[in-house]
């Protein structure tokens, strides 16, 4: 028996019909649709959020995304969008103070993306105001974001999106906690000089919300400062908010010091109302402390002859800027000066004041004539009744040849001619005595 051999027609529907089965035999990948969720945005300072008045502080702000999708489904021939609607896009963060004492210092900070479930954190730099009242504060949080909308599918190939922006305000809680802060109101420092102690009065006053008790206020001056508290803490006992003290510290420059301002930081330690001891934020004052107490000689010049006893007067001034008290000046004498009294007093001298000292030297006969230096100093009190001596004092002295009668009286001829009439006259005398008697 022949059998037919199959013609084209046949040969054409056998090959679509094994194409058929076999893309239907290929698998197909199902996308995910998501019909519902959106952001949900919380705020919160990450750690502790006590702060303290008249500080500058980072605070660090962690923000929560707790959207969820609530409904999706999937379907062999649906598109997975790139973004879900629960994430909250390009966001900018900006915190402000509200009604808090807080002052933002950090401007609007870009985050990013932020999906559903995650977290991130901001900080902000902020300045809490000296005078802020104890209590808690809510410091708004605006957040600006982009999230997605929907996406509609075109085909099996295409999906576009829309896209929505939404402004929300989160409250951000904080507490400004209850603190001594100190203000100054005065300081006195008087006159206090290079090589000297003195008295440094402060008025301070309790500008916080707290009540104070066992409060002791510390003084303690900058690294390497000259100026060293000689008693450097102070009891006050209760220091209540609003209240006063006023309290005087000794301190004591070293002969190293120079004529500045020095920085010197104050602090109180104190019993809160839990019964705890905490310390204040240090303020700091300046010291002014002037030069070392001078003194110079405003008189011209004595002149002196050689061979004779002179009276120095020296005029000295206070160029300093504190007040003496018992000055005494004292020269020193070098050859051809000699003296037996080197003191003369002075008295008390304000800055700006002269006084006039004498001594008596002696002028060898042999000394040159020209301007001599001699070397004086002065002894005194200072206003804490501490015994001070001042730095050497050049003391110029001109030796001048005499004139005159002087000059006649030191030579030299005049005095062997002095001698001689003095022998001739007693030899004058004698004959006439013996001739008399005979």
């Amino acid at each position: 028996m022949k059998i037919p051999r199959p013609g084209s027609r046949f040969i054409g529907i056998l090959a679509i019909l094994v194409s058929i089965c076999c893309i239907c035999q290929v698998p197909v990948m199902a996308g995910t649709r998501v019909l519902s969720g959106s952001p949900a945005l919380s705020a919160t300072v990450f750690g502790a959020n006590e702060f303290s008045p008249g500080t500058e502080t980072i605070i660090p702000v962690v923000i929560q995304n707790s959207g969820l999708i609530e409904f999706e489904f999937t379907y062999p021939t649906t598109l997975t969008p790139a973004d879900l609607p629960n994430t909250a896009k390009l966001m900018t963060v900006t915190l402000t103070p509200g009604e808090a004492p807080v002052t933002i210092l950090s401007d609007p900070q870009m985050v990013g993306d932020l999906m559903g479930g995650a977290r991130t954190m901001v900080n902000f730099k902020a300045r809490i105001g000296p005078d802020a009242p104890a209590g808690t504060y809510t410091l708004p949080l605006m957040v600006h974001y982009t999230y997605l909308a929907h996406a509609d599918q075109y085909g099996q190939d295409s999906l576009q999106y829309y896209y929505k922006t939404k402004d929300v305000t989160l409250d951000l809680p904080i507490q400004i906690k209850p603190e001594i802060t100190l203000g100054v109101v005065s300081v006195d420092t008087g006159n206090i000089t290079v090589g000297t102690e003195g008295f440094v009065t402060v008025q301070l006053q309790n500008r916080g919300h707290e009540d104070g008790t066992d409060a002791v206020l510390t003084l303690t001056p900058a690294q390497n400062s000259p100026v060293i508290p000689t008693v450097g803490s102070v009891y006050i006992g209760d220091f209540p908010a609003g209240s006063t003290a006023t309290i005087p510290f000794k301190v004591a420059v070293s002969a190293s010091g120079e004529a500045q301002t020095y920085p010197m930081d104050l602090a109180v330690q104190y019993k809160d109302e839990t019964g705890n001891f905490v310390s204040s934020d240090a303020v700091v004052i300046g010291i002014p402390v002037s030069g070392k107490i001078s003194f110079d000689v405003v008189s011209s010049p004595p002149e002196v002859t050689p061979g004779g006893q002179h009276q120095l007067t020296i005029e000295y001034r206070n160029t300093g800027s504190a007040p003496v008290y018992s000055a005494q000046a004292r020269i020193y004498t070098v050859d051809p000066f000699t003296t037996g009294d080197d003191t003369s007093y002075l008295g008390p001298m304000a800055p700006g004041e002269s006084s006039t000292a004498v001594f008596e030297v002696t002028v060898d006969s042999s000394a040159t004539v020209k301007t001599y230096s001699l070397d004086s100093e002065i002894r005194y009190r200072d206003a804490l009744d501490n015994d001070q001596i001042s730095d050497r004092i050049t003391v110029p002295v001109s030796v001048i040849a005499p004139t005159g009668f002087q000059a006649v009286l030191a030579h030299p001829g005049f005095i062997a001619a002095v001698v001689l009439g003095a022998g001739v006259l007693v030899i004058v005398w004698r004959l006439r005595w013996k001739k008399r008697r005979s």
